[in-house]
């Protein structure tokens, strides 16, 4: 695998990519904890609907990202494609957790 690149050898930037991504997948997993920690506490549709739409719109994509270039050998637009995918049905359940009937 001449594709490979050590941490201690990959670019800044490369880095704070990473950095950035999980940062955003950890703090969206927390928001989406607290949202069902709501719905169980209120029995709040509502809030489960945020907290599936936050993990859908955070954690998701990354897991995708990381699995599909960890684990498997699709091409980018592949990852692409499944990682806004993730991110139209999270943005989705966040409106209906806003406008839906409950």
């Amino acid at each position: 695998m001449s594709d490979v690149v050590r941490i201690d050898e990959a670019p800044l930037f490369e880095l704070l990519t990473v950095a950035s991504l999980f940062l955003v997948a950890l703090i969206g997993t927390i928001i989406a904890y607290q949202a069902y920690r709501g719905y169980r506490r209120n029995d709040a549709s509502s809030m489960l609907y945020l907290a599936v739409g936050l993990l859908l719109l955070t954690l998701c994509p990354f897991l995708i990202n990381v699995t599909i270039t960890t684990f498997l050998d699709f091409r980018q637009i592949v990852t692409v494609f499944l990682e806004n995918v993730s991110r139209l049905l999270g943005l989705v359940a966040i409106m209906y957790s806003l406008y839906g009937r409950h």
